[in-house]
């Protein structure tokens, strides 16, 4: 059987297994959640085995640090999958919710009601993470699910795979609703994303260059998250204190995930007594500063920034750096540069808080707190399948809600139109 005959076969039964889904109840997709929860744990050594398989390779290919802290697993990242994959059965089944009922003058009773999308296709690259946080929310949402992992991940993803599969086998859920493909040829993508009919959605989750890819190719609807070029700016009426504190975690706590502080903006009338500060913080944290013009001449360590630093997704530890005149040039270099993902404003000022929500026109927008809660299990979803940066379907972490679409049930009597 050639790669896609393996892929339509494996696609026809995961749309079979979406049809039975809908129909299972709350109660038994949430003992299925809390039994993949627990074999995660009582796995993780086996896990940690299969990961650090996954790691060799990847040091002996030369991969830098940021990419091995996002592939890296250990018993504390897996007891965190395991706490997703229960708070995800603690949340509300969004399947059958009544978003909206109307009773017409005619009698008429009409429910818009939410039901699953169907058969979603994850294309993801080196988190072994997402692979148990994909299953849980698409089991719990009633959505089949195919996943396509990076070769860089393979043996974590397939351990975790047969991990949690099992758990669908112990209380009589289709195996088929819960899918990985062991090719990594990406020969596999191109297939997946031209099986419009079996599948109903597609999800990137990567680097640019992996999310235009699949935009480019794929006949079935997409999702996408693109860089996270997130920003801080440190207002005049900011409490520099906390602004100090909060730009050093959102940019050192984990530089190489997307909701990490990429650029960091500063009035330009606490520039000279906030940014040496800062700079010093962060230098010693090992970030490589690049500058505009005034802040290197407020530190002369560092480096001159280009214009492309300015839409630059680092995911390491570099940093860019701008002194703006006042709240007008941060939100306007925000909505140039910026890639729609998540901007704080650090200020003790309320109506400049307040426009600066309004006018930044991004999924998330801070008033003195990091970037870095830009996260489906911080905002209390459980999980997220990925931080989408378009404006339809979903915005934002995207959990439940976001896998489910809608439709109408109507109630007559025997009504006709005339």
């Amino acid at each position: 059987m050639s790669i896609k005959q393996k892929i339509i076969k494996i696609a026809k039964e995961a749309k079979d297994a979406s049809r039975i889904l809908p129909g299972v109840s709350a109660e038994v997709k949430n003992k299925t959640l809390i039994s993949m929860a627990d074999s995660l744990v009582k796995n993780a050594r086996s896990l940690i085995r299969a990961n650090k398989k996954d790691l060799y390779e990847a040091k002996k290919q030369g991969a830098i640090s940021a990419f091995l802290d996002r592939l890296a697993l250990n018993e504390k990242r897996i007891a965190r999958m395991s706490e997703s994959l229960k708070a995800i059965a603690a949340l509300p089944d969004p399947v059958g919710k009544v978003i909206r009922s109307t009773r017409r003058p005619n009698g008429l009773l009409i429910k818009k009601v939410r039901v699953p999308i169907g058969v979603i296709a994850i294309v993801y690259e080196a988190r072994p993470g997402v692979t148990s946080d994909c299953i849980g929310l698409c089991l719990k949402s009633g959505n089949a699910v195919i996943l396509r992992a990076g070769k860089e991940a393979i043996n974590s993803n397939l351990a975790i795979f047969k991990v949690l599969r099992r758990s669908l086998v112990k209380y009589k859920l289709p195996e088929a609703a819960v899918n990985l493909l062991k090719v990594t040829d990406r020969k596999a993508v191109d297939c997946l994303l031209g099986l419009k009919g079996f599948i109903d959605l597609v999800i990137p989750r990567g680097g640019e260059s992996l999310v235009r890819l699949v935009e480019k190719k794929s006949r079935v609807p997409v999702i996408k998250h693109y860089k996270g070029i997130c920003h801080i700016y440190v207002d005049s009426e900011a409490n520099l204190s906390l602004a100090r504190k909060v730009a050093f975690n959102a940019k050192c706590q984990r530089p190489g995930v997307c909701n990490a502080m990429e650029t960091l903006l500063v009035h330009q009338g606490v520039a000279g007594t906030f940014l040496p500060v800062m700079i010093k913080d962060l230098q010693a944290a090992g970030v490589e500063i690049r500058g505009d013009m005034r802040v290197r001449k407020i530190a002369e360590t560092v480096k001159k920034a280009k214009e492309k630093d300015w839409s630059t997704e680092y995911l390491d530890l570099i940093l860019s750096v701008k002194v703006v005149s006042g709240l007008g040039g941060a939100i306007e270099h925000i909505n140039r540069y910026g890639s729609g993902h998540s901007d704080a404003i650090i200020t003790e000022n309320r109506a400049k808080a307040m426009e600066f929500l309004n006018k930044v026109d991004s999924a998330c927008v801070y008033v003195n707190a990091s970037t870095r809660f830009t996260d489906g299990y911080e905002f209390g979803l459980g999980a997220e399948m990925g931080i989408s940066t378009d404006k339809l379907h979903a915005r934002g972490p995207m959990a439940l809600e976001e896998l489910t679409t809608y439709k109408y049930e109507i109630f007559g009597r025997g009504q006709v139109r005339t």
